[in-house]
Order: structure tokens, then sequence, then C-alpha cells
């Protein structure tokens, strides 16, 4: 063990305990201690040895070496009490009190002890604190007034040493002023050494822990701009830090949750603690340039040296306010959330179907199982009733009627449930689309008449043969034209026509009927809804129709188009090709037709409950119908 470790370590058993667990603090203090323990012990080990070269002692020299205790009361007084300031002050007092006494009695200004005055100040300079200095310097200059007022008045004793002992002395006061203040110039050097030593290992401690940190620290100025962002940014976003400094960062920011971010910090800056979430623009990785890819972010900011400006009275009080940050990527989270709502808004959607769907299969079976159990009954009871054969023969027509629609309904639910689960096939093979036109027209020709509507077919002679499912094309005529003479009033017009355009077969459908409100539109080919409340007259029906055809032109890979206006009428087209092609041999560049197929019925239903109607006429002339456009 050596000297100077047994010296710390004495030095250490002295430290007050608030300065035991601050390195810098610690070196302080022992710098403070170590040389006034030193100098003093030194001092009293060497008065005997001055003794006995000069002979008896003067009062002014036992007053002197008297003085010498100062230091190790001042050692003990921060020992105690821990006040660094404080320590400080009383240094200055006690050495300007000495170098007064010595001075007055050896000369006044022209002694060798006013040289000392300039240490005063050197000393106080190792506070660290401007108002310990500015004390030190008050008072040298205090000391040194007094010194050239005492001499001026003539205040000073009478006997004065000889030119040679003055010599003498002035040279001993400035080479012993000159090692004190060599001495306290490698004492603030030491301090500086330990001061930048630690301040570099607290900034490689804090930067490696920004960098291995997987939250983004950053420090902004109250409007956000970013003076420091730690590298874990580049991670983050896939660009450099140098990139993000100033308005990079703010930059990045969607422009929808700007006001939301700039608040934030500006609360923050104001003394709160704020939290926000929002979107950051991200460089994309592998994906073609100009593709714009936002992750979602969550930052918790709060002002920066919001406690250690209440205590550092040194303290810039003008500076502005500045905010520390710190930012996680939360875009997983957000997925699982909306994710979640998604599940909730399906859920709450399966609901609503199943209640929609029990009102109207109360409705549709129970009207068409009513007048089958009713005119049966009566039928059974055609003797005691004395019924006629025209009578029986018109109640067995009714009894068929109602057999038959409670067929077609019960068919329309198992289609729509094969169409559903992807359990209905399509039966591929040649057949003459305008011959199944005709066909299905003159099947509802008859209903037309009775209603009283005009049913306008036009299909060209020159319609080409088509593959297809012939049954599947007249079921997505039949509901068509049904669905037209159904909402269409009496005096209405119904018009059919095909065409061929390019690789495909275009069906209109169009009507004069009642149309189909705004808010209606957006959910329409959903299964069993029905828009009946917004029409100005009841229909009968299980909401299938439309929900049929959509799942029909899907599964032909064609396309479905909606038109209508309230109060003016419906335009229904269909464009199917002309060659249909099952999935299991259809071309590559078809793979990705086939994935639309497969999510077509829940995209539609997005895609239609998010269009706006109004917007879509806007851009449309005066005469032509809103349009809802979906690709099957």
């Amino acid at each position: 063990m050596t000297v100077l470790s047994i010296i710390r370590d004495c030095l250490d058993a002295l430290l007050h305990p608030s300065a035991r667990y601050d390195a810098l603090m610690r070196a302080r203090h022992r710098a403070f201690m170590a040389p006034r323990l030193l100098g003093s012990l030194a001092a009293f080990a060497a008065f005997p040895v001055y003794l006995a070269m000069r002979g008896a002692p003067s009062a002014v020299e036992v007053a002197a070496f008297a003085w010498l205790i100062a230091p190790i009361m001042l050692a003990w007084f921060l020992s105690r009490t821990g006040r660094y300031e404080g320590a400080h002050v009383l240094s200055s007092l006690a050495l300007a009190g000495l170098i007064m006494a010595v001075a007055v009695t050896t000369g006044g200004i022209q002694s060798f002890a006013a040289v000392w005055l300039i240490v005063v100040p050197l000393e106080a300079a190792l506070s660290a604190s401007r108002r310990v200095a500015a004390f030190a310097s008050l008072l040298a200059l205090s000391c040194a007034g007094m010194l050239i007022l005492i001499s001026q008045l003539g205040w000073l004793p009478v006997e004065e040493p000889s030119a040679a002992e003055r010599g003498v002395l002035m040279a001993f006061g400035i080479a012993s002023a000159t090692l004190y203040a060599a001495g306290l110039a490698f004492g603030a050097e030491s301090l500086a050494r330990t001061s930048v030593a630690l301040l570099s290992r607290e900034e490689e401690r804090y930067r490696l822990l920004a960098r291995n940190m997987s939250d983004v620290i950053s420090r902004h100025q109250r409007n956000g701009a970013v003076q420091f962002i730690s590298p874990a940014v580049e991670a983050m976003l896939g660009v450099q830090v140098a990139q993000l400094l100033g308005h990079g960062l703010f930059d990045r920011v969607h422009v929808a949750d700007r006001p939301a971010y700039l608040t934030a910090l500006s609360d923050a800056a104001r003394g709160d603690v704020a939290s926000v979430e929002f979107r950051l623009r991200r460089e994309p990785v592998g994906s073609e340039r100009g593709e714009v890819d936002f992750i979602w972010v969550e930052m918790r900011c709060r002002p920066l040296d919001l406690d250690l400006g209440r205590q550092d009275t040194d303290r810039d009080t003008t500076r502005e306010a500045e905010v520390v940050a710190v930012m996680r990527d939360v875009t997983d989270r957000k997925l699982f959330e909306q994710a979640l709502d998604q599940a909730r808004s399906a859920a709450e959607t399966a609901d609503a179907a199943k209640t929609r769907f029990l009102a109207t299969m109360s409705h549709e079976l129970r009207t068409p199982l009513n007048a089958i159990i009713g005119f049966s009954e009566m039928i059974a009871q055609e003797q005691s009733l004395m019924l006629g054969a025209a009578q029986r023969k018109e109640y067995a027509q009714l009894i068929n009627d109602s057999g038959q629609h409670l067929l077609s309904v019960v068919n329309g639910i198992l289609d729509m449930s094969k169409m559903e689960s992807g359990n209905f096939e399509i039966a591929s093979e040649p057949f003459a689309p305008r011959a199944s036109l005709l066909h299905c027209c003159n099947l509802l020709a008859l209903k037309a008449r009775e209603n009283g509507i005009d049913l306008i077919t036009d299909a060209p002679q020159d319609l080409p043969v088509m593959t297809g499912d012939p049954r599947a094309f007249k079921q997505i005529v039949l509901n068509l034209v049904a669905n037209a003479i159904k909402f269409t009033e009496r005096g209405g017009q119904v018009c059919v026509s095909a065409a061929v355009s390019g690789s495909q077969l275009t069906l209109r459908v169009s009507d004069t009927g009642v149309g189909i409100a705004p808010d209606d539109l957006k959910r329409i080919g959903a299964p069993f809804f029905q828009a009946g409340r917004t029409y100005q007259r009841r229909h009968e029906g299980t909401g299938l129709g439309l929900s049929i055809v959509k799942s029909l032109v899907a599964l032909h890979l064609g396309e479905l188009t909606v038109q209508s206006r309230l109060g003016e009428g419906t335009a229904v087209t269909v464009k199917l090709p002309l060659v249909y092609t099952p999935p299991q041999i259809r071309p590559a560049h078809d793979k990705a037709s086939e994935g639309k197929i497969a999510t077509l019925t829940p995209v539609l239903r997005q895609d239609l409950q998010g269009q706006d109607l109004h917007d879509q006429t806007h851009d449309q002339s005066q005469d032509q119908p809103a349009l809802v456009k979906k690709s099957a």
C-alpha cells in the first residue's frame, strides 16, 4: 500500500456523506481538504525548527503560526456540514485575515504579504461558483484598499525592517505565493481532468444505452425542432440521424397527426407530462420507390431538467423550454386493435344478419305455409262447405303457387349457402346467351303485363356462343329482371339488353322504378338485406336476389355495376367473360383475379359501405344516375 493510497483512504474517511457517492464532488472535497491539512501539519512541524534558528519569536510570528490552525478548522467544517461553497467563503476570509495581519506589521501595501492577495480569488475559483469567486475578488480588492489607506494615514508600526530584510521577505512572499498559486493551478487542472473523465464516462454510458435501446430518445424545442435523437431511430425509420434533426422528424409525421404531435410537445414545454400516438413515414425496404409506408409511434414527452432547474441557481432562466421524448413503435398493437375492431364489427354484422334472416324467413315461410294449411283444410271439408269443382281447382292452384314460392325461398337459401361456403360448382359448357335471355324474358313477360309494365328486350342476332354455366346465367337474368319488375310501378318500363364488348358479354337491366336511396345503395347486395322501408310501397322477398347474382357473377370472374337514383330508377350492368376458364387450369397471369374472387364478398361489402354516393353523383352529368361499381 502506497503513501498516496493511505492519504486517500484517510481523506475518504473525513468526507461528508453527501459527497461520497458523487465522484466529481468527492474529488472537489479532497482537493479542498488535502492541501489545508497537509500544509497546516507541515507548518506546525516546521515551527520548532524555525524557533531554533531565529530564537524567541515575536508576537506577530506567534500569531501567524497560531493562525495556521484555521485551515484545519475549515477542513473539519466541510467534513461535518458538506457545504462546499461555504467552506470556500470561510477559507477566503481566513486567508485574507492572515494576509492583512502580516502586511500591517511588515510594511502595509509594500509588505511581502500583500502579494498573497492575488491568491485569494485564485483559490476561490476552485469552488466552481461565480458567487464565491466574485466575493473573493471583492474581498482581495477591499484588503488592498485598506492597506493603501492605512499606509497613507500613517497607522503602520514605526519600526520597519531594513532594506535587506525587506528584500528577503519580498522574495519569500513572491516565491511562496507563486508556489501556492502553482499548487492551485495543478489542483484546478486535476479537477478539470477528473471532470472531463467523469463526463466522458457518463456520456459513454448514456451513449451505450441510447444505442442499444429499442426505444428512441429525442430532445426537442418547443416548436418540435429536433436537437438530438438516438441512433435507434435508424432501425425504426430507415434513415440517418442527420436527416431527422431540425424539422426532419416533423416532415415525416402524417399530415393528419401533426396538430396532436405539436400539441403534446407544447404541453410538455409548459411543464406537463404528455403522451401522444401518431404515424411516421418510414422508408420502405425492398419495395418500389415512391411507395409510402407509415408506422404507428407512441411518444411520451416531459420538460427537460424539470427538477434540476429548480436547484441550479446559475441556470439561464431566459433559455427557451425544451422537451425530452421517448418514442416506441406500436404498429403491432395498433394492428391488433384494428383487428379486434374489425372482428367486433363482423360479429355485430353477423348478429344483425342473423336477426334479419330470422325476421325475413319468419315472414316468407309463414305466409305460404298459412295459405297451404288454410286452403288444404277447406278442401278437406268440401262436403260441409259444399265446394264446387271450380273452387276446389282454384284452392289447389293457390296451394301449388304457395308451395312453389316456398320451394323457391328454400332453393335461394340453399344456393346462397353453397356459394358462401365455396361448394357451388360451375358446370361450364357452350350455350347461346341470346336464346337463354329471350327465354327468361318470356317467362316474366306475363308478370310484367299483369303489373302494367312494358318489358323491352334488345338482344342482337349476332351474339356469339359463350362458355359458362347456362343455369347460372338464367338465374342471373331471372333475378335481375324479376327485381326490376317488382320495384317498378304500373306504367313503368323495364329494358333488358345484351351486347359484346371485347372478350366480354355485357348484360344491362334497367327500370324506371322507385330507385334506391343512397344509404341503402351502400349496402345493396348484402345477404337478406332489403331496402323496403325507403320505397314507396312494400314488396315481398328474402333479400337474396341481388346477393345470388353478385356471387354468381363473381364465380364467373365477371363484374357487377349498380346505378340508381331514388325516384328515377335503377340500372344493373353485368359483364361476363365469353370464355369461362376454371381456376384449376387458368393461366398464371390470371392468379391475381383468383385472389379477388376468394375475397369478393367481404371486399365488396366493405367498399360499398365506404362509397360516397353524392360525390359520385357530382362527378357525373345531370342525366347520368349515381354509380356504384364493384369488380366481382
